[in-house]
């Protein structure tokens, strides 16, 4: 029977022999990522809710949400660059720490201004989290096998957070203040960092860089990455063509095209470009945007097309989202089976072919009942599996091994701005098609005949785009049957 750690365990050369032996890193890395992951939509189901208790406005409200993606996006690069330089593992407790902190002063706001800063602050601590419970997986095992799967679960968890956040947030608010779905978040953060501690070996000076840390660059991407996500938000509500939007796409620009000048140049780099070379490098990150890309786009669309369109209830509508769940964790055994069987290239062309094709899928069937939508989750589950997990693990493992956080936090960056894009991109287009107000309500027939043609328009048009993303990138992978990708030296050479 396995013991339990001690508190600052020794790494074996063979790391843990098996998921079970690890179970208690896993679990609290796994709490950590669930409750980030949870974070992104818990709060969307109680706005209404919280706009009547603290009197925000309809652009306050958007910016509860926004404020947290804006900072959790922003600093995902930075976060991994601290990360690969001060400790992998003390990151990850300060910033559970923090995050856990902050969530217990949710019981203190009482504006709206207040929340948004809450929920900025939140998304840093977040930041500081996310990219490293990847990369501290890698150094849970060694067998690349035990890796994949351990990156299986990880996203199972993270997923089924991201998804179940309505659903949890809704069934709460039946029973306690809004407050509360803040405030879970600590005891969560306490059990995750006293799992971390008891159970992920303390950082090795042999496994982290002594670069300096390169602030410029830091800057440069917070504002490139940031005005980014702030454009696709502004451009929701402003207008693509407002002068708000248009800056923030000008800034992000100039920022982005700064970064690459001052990386090219710099000594120490945050992120040395020359791993873009590596085509596992670039292809993943691209794969990751597809994808995420696809699923932003069709949770937020269908969140629309069951509370507005069909009339249901927050908890119901959460519950029509369990497909998702229950074949992220019933495609596993296939999502193995095609790396091993076909390799990584082929795996996730066949996962990029099922997340357009459950796109085209929606296109012809937002119309045709809840059966055709659930058969369409669950292909695209297939996909989004099977690249998802391919990508996150050749993509960190491609780095080297001094790198394995900015590795994560380049796969967490990528999903962030397909996430957001996704997001952005439903809500123009339903926007542009149907309406820019939805109403309250029962809606009168007309109005959901003309939200079912927005919805096909909008899913063919983001099937064609998927598919040319996300295949670009799978085209990029190796032929790999594990989980290994080609590794590139540590020092450029």
């Amino acid at each position: 029977m396995h013991t339990a750690p001690s508190p600052s365990p020794p790494r074996t050369p063979s790391g843990y022999p098996s998921l079970r032996a690890a179970w208690i890193p896993l679990a609290a890395l796994c709490l950590a990522f669930f409750v980030e992951m949870v974070d992104n939509t818990l709060l969307s189901i109680a706005l209404p809710t919280i706009g009547r208790d603290i009197g925000g406005g309809t652009t306050a409200l958007q910016w509860v949400t926004g404020a947290y993606s804006l900072t959790f996006g922003g600093l995902l690069l930075t976060a991994g660059s601290l990360a690969d330089r001060l400790g992998r593992r003390r990151v990850l407790l300060v910033g559970l720490a923090v995050f856990g902190s902050l969530s217990l002063c949710a019981v203190l706001v009482t504006t709206a201004g207040e929340l948004i800063t809450l929920r900025a602050l939140l998304g840093v601590a977040a930041a500081a989290m996310a990219p490293i419970t990847n990369s501290l997986v890698f150094r849970l095992f060694d067998d690349k096998a035990l890796r994949m799967r351990a990156m299986t679960v990880m996203i199972v968890v993270g997923m089924s957070g991201f998804v179940l956040g309505p659903l949890l947030g809704g069934t709460a608010l039946a029973h306690v203040r809004w407050e509360w779905l803040l405030v879970v978040n600590a005891p969560i953060a306490l059990v995750a960092c006293v799992g971390v501690r008891l159970g992920v070996p303390a950082d090795r000076p042999e496994d982290l860089t002594s670069d300096r840390l390169d602030l410029p660059g830091a800057l440069l991407s917070v504002s490139a990455i940031g005005l980014a996500c702030y454009a696709l938000t502004s451009g929701v509500e402003h207008g693509w063509a407002s002068a708000i939007t248009l800056a923030s796409i000008a800034g992000a620009v100039v920022a982005a095209v700064a970064f690459v000048a001052h990386e090219r140049r710099s000594a120490a780099p945050m992120l040395d470009l020359r791993l873009f070379s590596n085509g596992a490098v670039r292809g993943a990150a691209l794969a990751q945007i597809g994808t995420s890309l696809a699923m932003a786009s069709v949770m937020f669309g269908l969140i629309l097309h069951f509370q507005y369109a069909y009339g249901w209830s927050p908890v119901r509508a959460g519950l029509a989202n369990l497909p998702i769940i229950v074949t992220m964790l019933a495609a596993t055994p296939l999502s193995e089976w095609l790396a091993r069987r076909f390799g990584h290239r082929i795996a996730c062309l066949i996962g990029a072919a099922c997340l357009a094709g459950s796109l085209a899928g929606l296109a012809w069937g937002v119309d045709r009942g809840y059966a055709v939508i659930a058969a369409c989750m669950v292909v695209m589950t297939v996909g989004l599996r099977t690249v998802m997990t391919i990508c996150a693990v050749a993509l960190v493992d491609a780095m080297p091994s001094n790198r394995t956080s900015i590795g994560a936090a380049l796969n967490d960056t990528a999903q962030e701005v397909g996430s957001s894009l996704g997001t952005a991109v439903v809500g123009t287009l339903i926007a542009l098609l149907v309406t820019t107000r939805l109403p309250d309500g029962t809606w009168s027939g007309e109005l959901v005949a003309s939200f079912f043609h927005g919805e096909r328009i909008t899913y063919a048009l983001l099937a064609v785009v998927v598919a040319v993303i996300a295949a670009g990138g799978a085209l990029g992978l190796t032929d790999s049957h594990s989980s290994e990708e080609a590794r590139p030296d540590p020092t450029g050479g």
